[in-house]
């Protein structure tokens, strides 16, 4: 570990040396103008990171509905463990959890039918 920090250090005060040894002046504190460096900050996010991002958002949602549409429900096991109902909950008919979705989540009896064809 004690190395990693030492090669970052290393590594992120290089261009600060290199520049000091050339006698240029460094930072904006220096004296050292803004040469567009926004602008050019601006245009490399417009163009690069925003299709970037989009992309990654199209292939999650097809990977997604490709895994949903050979996705099978897993046969019910009534396991005295799990899904245990010790009092109601407040909302709803009380067996079914604040975010309770029908086609992955078992009640103590079962899946609920949804009219899909995932049901057992």
């Amino acid at each position: 570990m004690a190395m990693l920090r030492t090669a970052i250090r290393r590594f992120s005060t290089a261009p600060l040396r290199l520049s000091a040894a050339s006698g240029e002046q460094v930072g904006l504190a220096a004296g050292s103008a803004d040469h567009g460096s926004a602008k050019t900050w601006k245009i490399l996010t417009i163009i690069g990171v925003v299709p970037g991002v989009t992309f990654c958002m199209i292939n999650a949602y097809k990977g997604e509905m490709e895994h949903k549409a050979h996705h099978h429900q897993p046969e019910f096991v009534p396991y005295t463990h799990l899904r245990i109902r010790t009092k109601q909950f407040p909302w709803g008919d009380g067996n079914k959890s604040l975010f309770h979705n029908a086609e992955t989540n078992a009640l103590p009896e079962g899946y609920e039918e949804t009219g899909h064809g995932h049901g057992h």
